[in-house]
């Protein structure tokens, strides 16, 4: 299996601290925040990783991460010259990913406890569509919740104001090489980009969207809280 890392957006919501360096290069503790989603994927064995990010910043992913040796891994990178949503941004993966492979993909400020094995397993087994992972939060409203009817989940809703559970879908995504063909199927939302919720919801249309749990935590870096709070989470798993 192959990983894709997303790692581009503007980082709005951690100015000024990326006002002069891409948010995905921010410290976490002792280390850039990009590095932590390189190791988990080369921890689960994944070893060909395609490493998407903007134009800010690009030359020193390439100076800090090289060519991936360094981390047991074989890099790739793209540019992706406009934001303009996640699932534009895999777009750009097409061509790294082969007809019928699978492959993982993390969004960059996602940290995380859980190891992604047993997760890359259960993808394995499943024959076909696209698995996401959940985790429960106290605040679902923030995130894309599940409706989940008979353990299935039949809908994606974007930060509903009245959620229907307690569970956020986290940055972590699995999909075979047929994604592809459905992102190409997507209109822009009323923000102006490709949103991955859209695409998630054509596998939960037709009962293709499975889904996993992460039991420890996990924290989508991207305010200055967030990310705070995630050098806390790391520093304690250290100690």
């Amino acid at each position: 299996m192959k990983g894709v890392v997303l790692a581009g957006g503007t980082g709005s919501r951690l100015r000024p601290l990326t006002n002069i360096i891409n948010k995905h290069l921010l410290p976490v503790g002792e280390l850039p925040m990009i590095q932590y989603a390189i190791e988990k994927l080369s921890g689960a064995g994944i070893q060909d990783i395609l490493l998407i990010t903007g134009k800010q910043s690009s030359s020193l992913y390439l100076e800090y991460l090289g060519s991936g040796d360094t981390f047991g891994v074989r890099l790739t990178y793209k540019l992706q010259d406009h934001a303009g949503g996640i699932a534009q941004a895999l777009a750009l993966a097409e061509d790294f990913v082969h007809v019928g492979e699978k492959f993982v993909v993390l969004l960059g400020d996602n940290l995380f406890e859980d190891s992604l094995v047993p997760m890359i397993r259960s993808f394995e087994n499943q024959e076909e569509g696209a698995m996401v992972i959940l985790k429960e939060v106290d605040n679902a409203s923030r995130y894309g919740v599940p409706d989940i009817q008979n353990n299935v989940i039949v809908r994606i809703e974007e930060k509903p104001e009245y959620p229907s559970s307690s569970y956020a879908v986290t940055g972590i995504y699995f999909f075979e090489s047929t994604v592809f063909a459905v992102i190409h199927t997507q209109i822009p939302s009323e923000r102006g980009e490709f949103e991955i919720t859209d695409v998630n919801n054509v596998y939960a249309a037709v009962g293709k969207l499975r889904h996993q749990f992460f039991s420890g935590w996990w924290i989508d870096a991207g305010t200055h809280e967030s990310l705070f709070q995630a050098t806390l989470s790391l520093r304690k798993g250290e100690s």
